[in-house]
């Protein structure tokens, strides 16, 4: 381990990050003077050989359903929305980079025996000893439900790490909407890789229901999120948060119960 990742090491240490953990991370680096491969390589050493770094690997630009993707179309006519549609790549687990997810998760996906879940939109990749059964399973039609490797690490004692960001960007919220009875739903769109004949790769374009994913509250739960429950500290110069997966979710669902109509 480098100078610079045992320093790293040092300060996750005193935040309460444990080896044999199975940690989900959500990280901001620019501006923080943090490495990429720093961190990972300091959060892979403390969580030892027995632990599991997780983080989202998401590609919302490949869906015709997302915000990202209608963003990009708006203005375009009828004609060049087609065009643009016949273009998009389709989502490849093994090669699709992460969009929006920042330096240090693709830091993950693309490291040495990293795994990825195979969901179009809102895969999740690995490191660790449980990185691939984490992983798999991951159907289309759960985004980031119980068959997701979000719900695995819930049910798992998953922790959640946050640095440089704040609870507007926190995953493990999404959990909750789908344990509000009777979630809205909507369909989605992508278009993913496919094998054909002779060995060949295709794509294909696949519609399925799911919840509506809403982040617009995300700042104002985790603001009532309660501090006891939070360790905060310091990684790097930049600011952390570390807590439990499970209570972050059950403490989101009890907001959006008594708040969200």
């Amino acid at each position: 381990m480098s100078a610079g990742s045992a320093a790293l090491a040092e300060q996750l240490v005193l935040l309460g990050v444990r080896p044999g953990a199975r940690l989900l991370a959500h990280t901001a680096l620019r501006g923080t003077g943090l490495r990429a491969e720093e961190l990972r390589e300091a959060l892979t050493g403390v969580l030892g050989p027995a632990g599991t770094l997780v983080v989202p690997a998401f590609t919302p630009q490949n869906s015709t359903t997302s915000s990202a993707h209608l963003e990009r179309v708006a203005g375009l006519s009828g004609e060049e929305v087609r065009a643009f549609r016949a273009r998009m790549p389709a989502f490849d687990p093994q090669v699709t980079p992460g969009h929006g997810t920042g330096v240090f998760a693709e830091a993950v996906r693309t490291a040495p025996g990293a795994v990825r879940s195979a969901h179009p939109q809102t895969s999740f990749a690995a490191l660790g000893a449980d990185a691939a059964r984490l992983c798999s399973g991951h159907p289309a039609a759960c985004h980031l439900g119980e068959e997701s490797p979000l719900g695995a690490l819930c049910r798992e004692g998953g922790q959640v790490l946050m640095i440089n960001v704040g609870f507007s960007s926190c995953t493990a919220f999404h959990l909750a909407e789908y344990r509000i009875p009777k979630p809205p739903l909507r369909m989605y769109e992508c278009v993913v890789k496919v094998n054909l004949p002779g060995g060949m790769r295709g794509k294909e374009w696949i519609a399925y229901e799911d919840v509506v994913l809403d982040d617009g509250d995300f700042a104002e739960i985790g603001g009532t999120f309660p501090n006891s429950r939070v360790r905060e500290g310091l990684v790097g110069g930049a600011s952390a948060m570390l807590f439990s997966l499970a209570e972050a979710v059950d403490h989101a669902l009890a907001w959006m119960t008594e708040n969200r109509r």
